[in-house]
Order: structure tokens, then sequence, then C-alpha cells
């Protein structure tokens, strides 16, 4: 049995994108949800975590072979 739920959300065609945009207006998670990245609120994304929704959250962290930083995941569920 699925479910169906709904979320508020602004979605971008990559990580990146995702990523500096939730870094640049200062609120938000940058989160990847079936496959499509997303900046949800935090609360939203509190919100998914209780429902059971599996997804990740997208960060950059710095890395010696990767001068503008490595995309990592976070699963959550």
């Amino acid at each position: 049995m699925q479910h169906l739920i709904t979320f508020k959300a602004d979605e971008f065609p990559t990580a990146g994108e995702a990523i500096q945009h939730a870094e640049a207006s200062g609120r938000g998670e940058a989160i990847v949800l079936g496959g499509k990245h997303y900046v949800v609120e935090k609360s939203e994304a509190h919100r998914l975590e209780a429902a059971g929704v599996p997804f990740a959250y997208l960060h950059v962290i710095d890395h010696p072979d990767h001068p503008h930083g490595l995309v990592v995941t976070v699963p959550v569920n």
C-alpha cells in the first residue's frame, strides 16, 4: 500500500544548485527525494521524516580531490 504525501518545496535540476540556493537564502534544507533535488523549509523536512518518507539531506564537504567541494547525502528513513 502506498501513501501520498504532499510537501512544499522548490525543485532544482542539480544537487549543487539546490545546496547553493539553500545556503544563499539562509533558510531551508537541500534534500533529494525520489531522485529529484529540492529545497524545503526545515519544518517540512521534519514532517517528511516523522511521516517515514525516505529522503536524504544534501551537503557539500571539503575534499582534496574536489576543489569546489564534494556533494554528499545523509539518508533519512
